[in-house]
């Protein structure tokens, strides 16, 4: 018997079907945790394995989700192929998948027969807006579950339009839950023994974050107001970003300390009296006359030298940085949180670490997604016992793909496909 390896997740199977973020997001912390994790691909790679084929780099974000992945190509629209995948989901003990409801069924490979096949499995479907309700079947995106959960009407200034998140919010916060409802039901399997099916709705996930702005739906009762970069709730001041001379701080002061504590740093303790400014509520009355005064002093000041007052006098805030000095950041490189790479396709690219830490155990070094189909022949032979004869079969029929190296050229680890 094998040893034991020093990880959270070492011994449990993954079978991850996911695309694009959401489900393989959910799957690679999986991975990072020890894991053995099966990407299953169609025959033409999964949607961002393709996109490198529209600019260099932009298949990069693959490279990130899914290293530490056994990467294989299936077509699950065959018999042939579907019966590969329920033969796999017989030793697994996660199947994750994040296709449009019902896709799964009419395959013949939904939670009802997967479970009937394997009643340990735990099957993870990620969604849009879940498997039920009047919804559920409508087009989900990132930026289209944005706008429909309120997030949007939040985001941006009063007198501009709706905007959306920069990041790609909805789906890492919803692959993130789908990530807690697997590890949740695979830590009750220990007691029943049992496998259960678990879904995560991206429109679900978002509501939650919407706390602060609904504090001023129900206070007011009334569609909270685009703030720009102030409180969502309009409950707190100082709360934005102030611009120095060459850049941006955000600052925040929930706390009346804070409060002390910026008038100390900004050289205007004559002002702790002042009724204006006195007390939270009274700071968010005068919120033009709270902010003018950090704009008025930071702005002949360079972000380091504001940086530096507001940090020795222990006011929250931080420098509005932009995406060169967040992949060269010394403290989450010096963390291990992220870690250049070479890669064949992207040069040289950042990828980062598991954000969950579990102290004592191994950490995984930094890897990139295995080409296309590159552990087909092994997977199938190690998992299932084929010989090279049924491999070989299979392959002529068309039910998995070619190997790496008998692919056309161009069908590199991240531009097979369109």
């Amino acid at each position: 018997m094998a040893t034991r390896r020093n990880m959270p997740l070492d011994g449990v199977k993954v079978i991850d079907l996911g695309q694009v973020y959401q489900g393989p997001y959910a799957a690679w912390l999986m991975a990072k945790a020890g894991a053995d994790v099966i990407k299953i691909e169609p025959l033409t790679g999964e949607p961002v394995r393709q996109r490198n084929s529209v600019s260099r780099g932009a298949g990069a974000p693959f490279a990130m989700l899914n290293g530490h992945k056994r990467c294989i190509t299936l077509d699950l629209k065959s018999p042939k192929g579907v019966a590969v995948l329920k033969r796999l989901a017989r030793g697994a003990d996660v199947l994750l998948e994040n296709f449009a409801p019902g896709v799964m069924d009419r395959f013949g490979a939904g939670w009802s027969e997967l479970s009937a096949l394997n009643p340990r499995l735990i099957y993870a479907s990620g969604t849009g807006y879940g498997l039920s309700g009047p919804d559920r079947d409508n087009l989900a995106m990132d930026i289209t579950v944005q706008a429909v959960s309120g997030v949007m009407s939040v985001t941006g200034f009063p007198d501009g339009p709706p905007v959306k998140a920069g990041p790609a919010l909805a789906d890492f916060l919803s692959g993130t839950h789908l990530y807690a409802g697997i590890v949740t039901a695979l830590y009750e399997r220990q007691f029943t023994g049992v496998g259960r099916l678990v879904e995560v709705a991206m429109q679900e996930t978002l509501f939650p974050t919407l706390a602060s702005n609904l504090t001023f739906f129900y206070n007011n009762g009334a569609t909270p107001p685009r703030t720009g970069n102030r409180h969502g709730g309009l409950a707190v001041a100082p709360y934005n970003v102030y611009a120095a001379s060459d850049g941006h701080i955000a600052i925040i002061g929930v706390r009346e300390a804070h409060w002390d504590n910026l008038l100390t740093a900004i050289g205007r303790e004559d002002l702790r009296d002042d009724p204006r400014f006195a007390t939270r509520t009274a700071r968010v009355r005068n919120l033009e006359e709270t902010d003018g005064l950090i704009a008025g002093w930071m702005k002949h000041l360079t972000r380091a030298e504001a940086g530096d007052i507001l940090r020795r006098h222990k006011v929250p805030s931080a420098p509005v940085r932009d995406l060169v000095e967040v992949v060269n950041d010394p403290h989450m490189h010096a963390r291990g949180m992220l870690e250049w790479i070479d890669h064949p396709e992207h040069g040289r690219i950042v990828l980062p670490g598991n954000p969950i830490r579990f102290h004592g155990a191994d950490r995984l070094p930094g890897a990139i997604s295995a080409q296309l189909g590159a552990d087909t022949d092994a997977v199938l032979a190690d998992e299932l016992q084929m010989s090279e004869a049924e491999i070989a079969a299979l392959r002529a029929d068309g039910v998995i793909g070619p190997l790496p190296e008998q692919q056309p050229a161009g069908a590199s680890p991240a531009s097979s496909g369109k």
